[in-house]
């Protein structure tokens, strides 16, 4: 792999409630190299933007807290900085998308006046409102938004969803930051939206060279999309892999059980799924998460946490099925 510019270690997180304390993080390990495309899949609730959130340091704090981990982002850990100078590490460093554009704006602003902060407070850019309006119109304009001008006068209201969430992504890349991460950036969008969005999110990355992680639930744009994939389940790592390599050869059973979700073209067989659900994060399993779901457990994985085996060919897996 390329030399990291972001690299999680053992990262733990959890959630005090009422009942108890939610482990939801559980040694998470991962990393993004420089003009790196990374994907992260897994079911909803697995801790994938609870992750990301975390590198952001825009997680909740309390009910959130870090109990154990690392999160470097140039060789700087970010969970030992204060927010103030994370604030300006993330301004110049690291941008999110979100995954509901019309929660990410604000719905009293103009779409200009919320553009033109994030390029004057985020760059530090000093210059006159002329020229920041003018980088504004810029930044609409590479994105494919049409009649630029008219819509930084326009409300979030007044735009389509699929116009707010380009607007969204002009906030995120007028910003020159090194690391995008883009946190299921087509979910509410209809599919041939969803289509025009991640082409014009894939040729603007490509242009600017951005490391990008894309969080999702869908296989097959992650297969298109990205260089090396990541599979999360209940607030780990399970493998990780070249894209070509886990497509061609999925190794843990909860991948194969998301490759056999996905229907078929051909219309041939019904999507088989993976049994089960999530486990309780009050309460989760001992050992390897997956047990529970999984058709090969053995007594060694209700005991013992599985480390990361090699797969061959930078193909990594947390499975006791691979430990020889």
């Amino acid at each position: 792999m390329i030399a990291p510019l972001l690299e999680i270690k053992n990262l733990h997180v959890g959630f005090d409630i009422y009942g108890g304390s939610l482990m939801v993080l559980d040694g998470v390990n991962f990393a993004v190299g420089k003009g790196e495309k990374v994907g992260l899949v897994g079911e909803t609730g697995c801790g994938k933007t609870t992750t990301m959130k975390s590198v952001m340091r825009i997680l909740p704090i309390p009910p959130g807290r870090f109990t154990e981990g690392e999160i470097f982002f140039k060789e700087r850990d970010l969970l030992r900085v204060n927010l103030k100078k994370v604030r300006g590490v993330k301004g110049k460093g690291i941008s999110m998308i979100f995954q509901d554009p019309t929660a990410a704006l604000n719905p009293v602003f103009t779409i200009g006046r919320q553009l033109m902060d994030v390029i004057k407070y985020s760059t530090g850019d000093d210059r006159s409102g002329d020229k920041i309006r003018d980088r504004a119109i810029s930044a609409l304009q590479d994105v494919a938004m049409p009649d630029p001008e008219r819509i930084l006068s326009n409300y979030p209201i007044q735009l389509s969803g699929g116009m707010r969430q380009r607007v969204c992504i002009a906030m995120a890349l007028v910003t020159g930051s090194a690391l995008l991460i883009a946190d299921e950036p087509t979910t509410s969008l209809d599919v041939t939206i969803q289509d025009q969005v991640l082409r014009l999110l894939g040729n603007l990355v490509e242009e600017k060279r951005n490391s990008t992680i894309l969080i999702t639930h869908s296989l097959g744009i992650v297969r298109e999309w990205t260089d090396r994939v990541y599979v999360m389940y209940a607030g780990s790592m399970v493998e990780a892999a070249p894209t070509k390599g886990l497509f061609s050869n999925p190794l843990h059973p909860y991948t194969q059980g998301l490759m056999k979700a996905v229907p078929k073209l051909t219309g041939e067989g019904i999507a088989e799924g993976v049994p089960g659900r999530i486990p309780n994060y009050l309460n989760p399993p001992s050992g390897c998460r997956f047990h529970p779901r999984c058709p090969h457990v053995m007594r060694i994985c209700e005991q013992e946490r599985p480390p990361f085996f090699d797969g061959g060919n930078t193909h990594q897996v947390a499975c006791f099925l691979y430990k020889e």
